[in-house]
């Protein structure tokens, strides 16, 4: 049986119950998350070959340099890497993460949810993917890429820890994703879901976390401009032994390429530790060291590898008003959580200021505390076991810090900008109440009441009404009387002036939002 098809007539498609058509969204969703993870590989990858290639005694063939660009791609996620040749025979975990490198698969996975998030729109009849359908397209894809490369990194050098892979790598491409999908659907900040309880979503939808969060990451970002001018500053200052390590490392340009390369990706590391450094508990160079403003505590002869970055540490002994005067940093950050934990309204009260820079204080700890987490790790087994900051012990001070400075800041700020004018002894004719007050009523109406400086017109002179004259009856003649005879004139007296009360002008209503008070007329 055959079927005839008229020309012109369009070939029909294939419709769902709900009459669209089948639409490639969901799998182009997921081809670009396996192509996320692809791109990330495949620049590390071109990267490890290039410098292999160069390298005029490589240790090891093309296979070799390919199974450490995986390895380098899961260091970038945060997963511990293990290397078994050493020269002990034990085991050396390495678990410092290049914050740097960090960027890559965040930017990469961002770009695919956003691309997911914009296929399938609707138009020509294709389906409509939910936020929720394309974070899990997309999420699902880069795991699955993941996977394999988790498995193939096993036969390198340098294999990853199957365990830390498990939970670092979700917990990136599940952030990075989210966030993607996010920044897609126009950034939205409704209400929380129906299964929130209903004291959590009112406890929420308050202005203190909006503003708390605002100023805990103003806090958290003015402790890492601090941590880079110490960073910067220390690097000037031991230039002369920050350039020997760098040309003493090796000597062909391959080589000092790649060293400058890890400088640079761990340049955000130095960043935390900055922070860390200045806020007071420091960080750990090994089991038996750590360098804090009050001093460089531990032993002499620290088996600490040459490179440039750490060539810059302060000399070995105890403190001096130099590395004390550090402090100013988390004296700023203090500064910054206080004076954007203030809103601009007379309602606030001054405990809900206080309590609203007590909760910056607490976002900035928490986000020094994540950030010191991650630019740590473990570089060898015994004395390299812990290298850099402690997250606990950072966050702690960050947020001890930040309240001891932001609390009386924010209630100052408050106070001054909700003080009274100046000559009034009220509150009712203050500077702001005023705007305040009607922003209130605009708010109830719906709608503004009266136009803002807007001229109000003055209504029409309207002409008087003139009586017009009636006309009069002629006048009946009537005859007149014989006049009598006038008498004597009699003196009239001559009453004494008495003064006119002044009239008070009629004071006229105004029409209008406002009206004036009336005044009584003068005696």
């Amino acid at each position: 049986m055959t079927q005839v098809i008229e020309r012109g007539t369009p070939l029909p498609t294939p419709q769902r119950a709900g009459g669209r058509r089948r639409s490639p969204a969901a799998a182009a969703c997921v081809l670009g998350g396996a192509m996320a993870a692809g791109l990330g590989l495949g620049f590390l990858a071109v990267l490890v070959i290039v410098l292999w290639i160069s390298s005029p005694y490589p240790d090891s063939g093309p296979g070799g340099a390919l199974h450490l660009a995986a390895g380098l791609w899961l260091l970038a996620h945060g997963t511990d890497l293990v290397r078994y040749e050493t020269l002990s025979g034990v085991p050396a975990p390495v678990g410092m993460t290049p914050l740097l490198l960090v960027a890559l698969p965040v930017l990469l996975m961002r770009r695919a949810a956003r691309l997911g998030s914009a296929c399938g729109d609707g138009s020509d009849g294709d389906e409509v993917l939910p936020a929720s359908a394309v974070f899990s397209a997309v999420t699902c894809g880069y795991l699955a890429v993941g996977s394999l490369a988790t498995v193939y990194a096993a036969g390198g050098p340098m294999p990853a820890d199957p365990l830390s892979a498990a939970w670092h790598v979700p917990l990136v491409a599940v952030l990075a994703a989210a966030g993607g999908v996010w920044v897609a659907k126009g950034r939205p900040l409704g209400p929380l879901p129906e299964w929130v309880p209903k004291g959590v979503r009112r406890a929420v939808a308050r202005p203190r976390y909006a503003l708390a969060l605002r100023s805990g990451a103003a806090g958290a970002l003015v402790l890492l401009g601090g941590g880079v001018l110490l960073v910067g500053a220390s690097l000037a200052w031991h230039g002369a032994e920050v350039q020997g390590t760098f040309l003493a490392l090796t000597g062909v340009w391959s080589g000092r390429f790649a060293v400058l390369l890890l400088a640079l990706a761990l340049i955000p590391n130095a960043m935390v530790w900055g922070a860390a450094y200045a806020l007071g508990p420091g960080f750990a160079l090994g089991a038996g060291a750590t360098v804090t403003p009050l001093g460089f505590e531990g032993s002499a002869a620290l088996p600490l590898p040459r490179f440039p970055l750490l060539s810059a540490l302060p000399p070995q002994g105890p403190g001096s008003p130099v590395t004390w005067a550090v402090g100013v940093i988390p004296v700023a950050a203090g500064l910054a959580v206080g004076w954007f934990a203030v809103r601009r309204a007379r309602e606030v009260s001054y405990g809900e200021t206080a309590l609203t820079a007590g909760l910056g204080s607490t976002v900035c700890g928490l986000l020094t505390a994540g950030l010191a987490g991650a630019a740590s790790g473990p570089l060898g087994s015994r004395e390299l076991a812990r290298f850099g900051p402690v997250w606990w012990q950072a966050g702690g001070a960050a947020a001890a810090w930040t309240l001891a400075v932001a609390v009386p800041l924010a209630v100052a700020v408050h106070a001054w900008r909700n003080r009274p004018a100046a000559g009034t002894g009220d509150e009712w004719h203050a500077p702001g109440t005023r705007e305040l007050r009607w922003e209130t009523l605009r708010r109830a109406a719906g709608a503004p009441l009266v136009p803002d400086r807007a001229p109000v017109a003055a209504p029409a002179p309207v002409p008087p009404v003139r009586p017009q004259p009636q006309p009069q009856p002629n006048p009946v003649p009537v005859p007149e009387p014989d006049p009598e005879p006038e008498p004597d004139p009699v003196p009239t007296p001559i009453p004494d002036p008495v003064p006119a009360k002044p009239v008070a002008p009629p004071v006229l209503p105004v029409s209008g939002a406002r009206v004036l008070s009336r005044r009584r007329p003068p005696l």
